[in-house]
């Protein structure tokens, strides 16, 4: 996805229509209020319904939040940055990812918005139900877990420098990946994957180039 213009003001237009337009945009404090509730029922009725003990169903659920870091970096890399030459696919693509690349600072599409979402959370959890079984009445609460927390530090990173010292390189492999090279740096909640597949920035060699992180950065005064 390589844009001739990186535009730091607006945003992409996806759709003509207007309403479907508006079902593209999200604020991370409405998808938040809009999945605790579902995830939080989910887990009692697991709780409830199956009697899972408290250690099964904390490890289940910290194993579903980091399966969801490798999922994160296979759909980054694989599905996000796939190089295709058919045009309906590119479209597909540009929506999903690309727009923001072309449009970085756009801060309404870091999460997906509310109805895509549950849309495609339905059919995670049926694909989820159909390969655990009762045991996605907790994995899936922790996958869902793991999006909300990568969506958030996403939108971190693209609002605030780095809260602390040993998050800079998180930060730095991503603003790479933006402005540097798109075939690195495909982790955005944490570098482990990008680390064991060889597509980690050599950070003590790349040099940051503070304009275009910059440029990256939300606009405060939108």
């Amino acid at each position: 996805m390589k844009f001739e213009k990186i535009n730091n003001k607006g945003q992409a237009q996806l759709f003509e229509n207007k309403y479907l337009e508006m079902l593209t945009k999200g604020h991370p404090a409405v998808i938040w209020g809009m999945y605790i509730p579902i995830l939080s029922y989910i887990l009692y009725t697991g709780y409830s319904q199956y009697e899972f003990s408290i250690r099964l169903m904390i490890g289940l659920f910290i194993g579903a939040i980091l399966f969801w870091t490798f999922f994160e970096y296979l759909a980054h890399r694989f599905l996000f940055h796939w190089a295709t030459e058919h045009p309906k696919f590119q479209r597909l693509v540009y929506i999903f990812h690309g727009n923001h690349h072309h449009y970085p600072r756009d801060k309404q599409r870091l999460f997906m918005p509310p109805i895509p979402s549950l849309i495609l959370a339905t059919i995670i959890f049926s694909i989820q139900y159909f390969l655990l079984g009762k045991y996605v009445f907790v994995f899936f609460p922790g996958f869902m877990i793991g999006y909300l927390l990568y969506a958030s530090m996403h939108y971190l990173i693209h609002a605030v420098a780095p809260p602390f010292k040993f998050m800079k390189p998180l930060w730095r492999n991503h603003h790479l990946h933006h402005y540097k090279n798109e075939e690195l740096g495909f982790g955005v909640s944490n570098t482990f994957w990008d680390r064991v597949f060889g597509t980690m920035f050599d950070l003590n060699h790349e040099k940051e180039d503070k304009e275009k992180v910059k440029d990256l950065m939300f606009d405060k005064k939108q």
